[in-house]
C-alpha cells in the first residue's frame, strides 16, 4: 500500500529529473550558441538559469519538511539527504553553463579562432554522463554509476588537449590570447560540469549501498 510519503519521495524525485533535464537542456544550448555562433541562444540560457536555481530552492525546501514532519530513517533519511546534495551539484552545473553561455557571447563578437571539435566532443561526454548519474538514482543502478565515473577521464584528458592545442596558437600568435584563454576558459566549465556529474554518481553509490566512495581511486576499466 502506497503511503502520502511514499508519494511525496516519488515527488521528490520528479522534481529532482525535472531539474536534470533543464539542467542537460541548458549545457546543451550553451555549447550549440558557441559552435553555431548564435548569441541569442546564450542569452535564453543566462535568463533561464533563475529557473534553475528557483527549482533547486523549492526541492531543499521540501527536503526540510520531510525531515521535519516524517522523521524518515534509513533508506529514506538517506535519500532525503542525498537528494539535497544532489540539487547542489546540479545547480552549479547550471550555473556553469550560463558561464559558458557568457563566454559564448563573447567570442561570437570576435572571428573564429579555430573550428570547435573537442568541445561538443566533452559536451556530450559530461551531458551522458550527467543523464546516466540521474538514471543510475533512478534505478538505484551502481554498475551504471560507476560506469559515470570512469568517463569523467575521458573528459579531462579532452580537457589538457584543449589546453595544449589554444597554448599552442598563443605561443603561435599573441593576438589570439584573448580568444584561445575564453576557449580554454569554457573546456574547463565543461570539465568541472563531468565532475559534478562524477559527485552525483557517487551519491547515487552511497545511497545504494551505504559505501562512501569520494576521494578513492576511480575504478580501473
Amino acid at each position: 500500500m502506497t503511503t502520502v510519503f511514499d508519494r511525496e519521495l516519488g515527488e521528490l524525485k520528479e522534481k529532482i529529473l525535472r531539474m536534470g533535464a533543464m539542467v542537460e537542456t541548458a549545457i546543451r544550448d550553451a555549447v550549440a550558441s558557441l559552435v553555431e555562433r548564435n548569441s541569442e541562444l546564450a542569452r535564453k540560457v543566462i535568463e533561464n538559469d533563475h529557473k534553475i536555481n528557483a527549482l533547486d530552492v523549492e526541492i531543499d525546501e521540501e527536503c526540510i519538511r520531510l525531515l521535519a514532519i516524517r522523521q524518515p530513517r534509513a533508506g529514506d533519511l538517506r535519500f532525503i539527504t542525498t537528494a539535497m546534495k544532489i540539487t547542489t551539484d546540479l545547480e552549479r552545473m547550471g550555473d556553469l553553463a550560463e558561464d559558458i553561455a557568457e563566454r559564448a557571447i563573447e567570442l561570437n563578437e570576435e572571428p573564429i579562432l579555430k573550428p570547435y571539435i573537442d568541445i561538443p566532443r566533452m559536451t556530450e561526454i559530461a551531458r551522458g554522463m550527467a543523464k546516466d548519474a540521474l538514471d543510475a538514482l533512478v534505478k538505484g543502478d551502481t554498475k551504471l554509476a560507476m560506469d559515470v565515473i570512469k568517463r569523467d577521464d575521458e573528459v579531462d584528458l579532452l580537457n589538457v588537449q584543449v589546453f595544449n592545442e589554444l597554448l599552442f596558437f598563443m605561443i603561435q600568435d599573441p593576438h589570439t590570447v584573448s580568444r584561445a584563454a575564453r576557449i580554454t576558459y569554457i573546456s574547463k566549465y565543461i570539465e568541472r560540469i563531468a565532475d559534478h556529474a562524477t559527485n552525483i554518481a557517487e551519491m547515487v553509490v552511497y545511497l545504494v549501498e551505504g559505501k562512501i566512495i569520494r576521494h578513492m581511486e576511480k575504478p580501473e576499466g
